[in-house]
């Protein structure tokens, strides 16, 4: 059986649309009211995960964290690594907190993670939050 140029062609396709985007394009920047260390924390939290250092990124998301806890960009990246780490509950329990913690950030309620592990059908209005049911 002869293979022709059309299947590879195909296959480059596939496989280019099903990789995850560019992990530098993905994460969020410390706010201009961030505690210092906090925004400290996220500026090399970012540039671990451009490296794809996850868990060096990830301690320093939890650093700004610990800093900061309402800092919903922290806890946006962090998900983001528990999601390249394939940790689905904890990724979906940080995406709910940075989207609870920021109702009005577009970026992040319209993140196609969040809404892979959320229940999202809509953006919030005023002070609606998105909540995780009781784990049964």
């Amino acid at each position: 059986m002869k293979v022709g140029p059309w299947v590879v062609v195909m296959a480059i396709i596939v496989t280019a649309c099903a990789s995850r985007p560019a992990a530098s394009e993905r994460t969020l920047a410390a706010p201009s009211g961030a505690v210092p260390a906090a925004a400290s924390a996220m500026q090399e939290g970012n540039r671990q995960f451009s490296a794809r250092q996850w868990e060096a990124a990830k301690a320093q998301y939890q650093e700004a964290i610990k800093v900061q806890p309402t800092l919903a960009e922290a806890h946006y990246n962090l998900a983001l690594v528990y999601d390249m780490l394939r940790d689905d509950a904890t990724a979906k329990r940080h995406f709910i907190e940075a989207a609870n913690l920021a109702p009005g950030n577009k970026v992040i309620w319209d993140a196609p993670p969040l809404r892979r592990h959320g229940d999202v059908d809509a953006h919030p209005k005023g002070g609606d939050t998105i909540f995780m049911p009781a784990v049964r």
